[in-house]
């Protein structure tokens, strides 16, 4: 299981912090919620997606953004460190 970390963004900048997110290359599901808490959009995300996959997830957010003035962003992150899952590295 992952970390999950949400933060509350402005619609114009939505689309700028999910591209800095795809490329941080350590985040396997994005879910965009409305202020109320309704979810608007949410994506998995691989290791290995190309940027032609991406564009159509790219233009959906954007579109998003569009209509939306405030927005939640919740970011489910891969666990770095085996040691956090209490699995002993093996030498």
């Amino acid at each position: 299981m992952g970390k999950k970390e949400s933060f509350s963004i402005s619609g114009g900048a939505l689309l700028g912090k999910i591209k800095e997110l795809v490329h941080e290359g350590n985040v396997s599901r994005i879910t965009i919620n409305d202020k109320s808490g309704k979810e608007l959009m949410s994506f998995p995300l691989s290791v290995g997606l190309l940027g032609v996959i991406l564009a159509p997830v790219f233009a959906a957010v954007g579109t998003l953004a569009a209509l939306v003035t405030e927005c939640t962003i919740t970011v489910e992150r891969e666990d770095d460190d085996d040691t956090e899952k209490g699995v002993e590295p093996v030498n």
